[in-house]
């Protein structure tokens, strides 16, 4: 079987902030349609990683490619467009439901008519009643699964999501991580995930990447890395054993 061309590649990619080093080096890919999960101890440029994928932080030239484009040649809000990003804090402004999911397309000019509303809500597991609810009545779960749908809005094919069950009861990260799920095997898409989760990890991932100290450390199937008497620095801090 042919290999698929990487959808996202970086290459020997460092970032440093106000003359720390941030990143260093780092080169992973990701295939379309795959899960991959990025592990690592809080600092270790997880997020910063995240960020350079849709230029929320400004990568240099010649590390980031999308579908083999090199993403600081693409017009900004186009590559948001393609690569939609949900945050730990689901960070929805006053209003409705549907206020929040119309949001991405209403900015270019495209508003989402109510029964597109409707599908993107139901594609983030959400009844098409909750369009009119307003935000601040809504769970953690429910409110994360609002901003997925907004996510959605723009037509995506690569989400990246900053742990987004972090501040989630067990019972709302596992409908998120069935979501997810659901997306990838109805949309196709590609999805790079930040967690802390060892579960999530073994329930959502095809490949995991683990990030110490900036640098890309342990890359591999969960499976491998994380099975009984692994050796591997994966299942060492899946242990706890790692700062």
């Amino acid at each position: 079987m042919a290999t698929l061309s990487p959808q996202f590649q970086v290459k020997n990619l460092s970032l440093a902030r106000n003359g720390r080093s941030i990143l260093h080096d780092v080169s992973l890919t990701i295939a379309p349609g795959e899960i991959v999960c990025l592990l690592g101890p809080s600092g270790s440029g997880k997020s910063s990683l995240l960020r350079c994928l849709n230029r929320l932080t400004e990568p240099a030239p010649q590390t980031i490619f999308l579908d083999g484009q090199d993403i600081t040649d693409m017009d900004v809000l186009a590559l948001r467009r393609q690569v939609g990003m949900v945050f730990q804090n689901a960070a929805l402004f006053p209003g409705s439901v549907a206020d929040n999911v119309a949001y991405g397309p209403r900015l270019s000019g495209q508003p989402l008519p109510p029964a597109r509303i409707a599908d993107l809500l139901a594609l983030a597991d959400l009844p098409p009643t909750y369009a009119d609810r307003p935000t601040d009545k809504l769970s953690g779960g429910e409110a994360q699964r609002v901003s997925i749908a907004r996510a959605l809005a723009n037509g995506p094919n690569t989400l990246l999501l900053d742990e987004p069950t972090g501040a989630l009861d067990p019972a709302a990260r596992r409908h998120i991580w069935q979501t997810i799920a659901k997306l990838r095997r109805e949309l196709g898409l590609t999805v790079l995930w930040v967690t802390h989760y060892m579960e999530e990890v073994q329930e959502v991932a095809d490949r995991v990447y683990l990030l110490l100290d900036g640098r890309i450390a342990d890359e591999g199937a969960p499976d491998h890395l994380l099975r009984p008497d692994s050796e591997h620095l994966t299942a060492v801090f899946a242990a706890g054993q790692l700062n």
